[in-house]
């Protein structure tokens, strides 16, 4: 009998000891800082213009940024506004800007935030699935970028009738290059000239 409570009682702190270890492991991957993706896309002057009134896009665009200094643990307390500022870039999209591509790239980054949120609701938070959605939102940010900077790049045809009108620019005012004349030092001329 003392044998079988022995055994139990060493069974016990065994479990004990294993669970401190695995909540002490649990909480540092929580606190962890999350990777950042160093490229990011700039947006051209035209794209600039539009986003710079569309307060949704200035929103997340902010949201983003945080991620830079976030957590685990941010990320689960701040998973819930960030699938919603998202949801609302995708509600508010400028008539400019509403083209089956961009909606598409807005409906990932939607999807991407959602699974975040529900990732964080879990009672029991896998922490490398929440830093692996954590690191490709801010890729996709920038995907939906390219996309709405794609609507702002030149047709070929643009481009020829843009170097046609500098062509046409240049012929009319031709420019010549001045020369500047270089003093010379007329003893170094002359030994240059002397044959020996």
């Amino acid at each position: 009998m003392i044998m079988v409570v022995l055994f139990v009682g060493c069974n016990q702190n065994k479990s004990g000891a294993t669970k401190e270890s695995t909540d002490k492991d649990k909480s540092l991957a929580l606190s962890q800082k999350l990777e950042f993706p160093r490229e990011q896309v700039n947006l051209l002057p035209e794209a600039q213009e539009i986003t710079n009134e569309w307060l949704a896009y200035i929103t997340a665009q902010s949201e983003i940024e945080n991620l830079k200094n976030y957590t685990i643990n941010d990320i689960i307390a701040n998973a819930t506004p960030i699938a919603e500022i998202m949801k609302s870039l995708k509600e508010t999209v400028p008539t400019r800007l509403k083209t089956n591509p961009v909606l598409a790239r807005l409906g990932v980054l939607v999807t991407k935030a959602k699974i975040l949120q529900q990732l964080s609701e879990k009672k029991d938070v896998d922490a490398k699935q929440l830093a692996k959605i954590s690191k490709e939102l801010p890729l996709e940010f920038n995907n939906f970028k390219i996309q709405v900077n794609e609507l702002f790049l030149k047709t070929l045809e643009e481009f020829e009738q843009e170097l046609d009108e500098f062509e046409d620019e240049v012929e009319q005012n031709p420019v010549i290059p001045s020369f500047q004349k270089r003093p010379r030092d007329l003893r170094k001329v002359q030994d240059s000239i002397k044959i020996n």
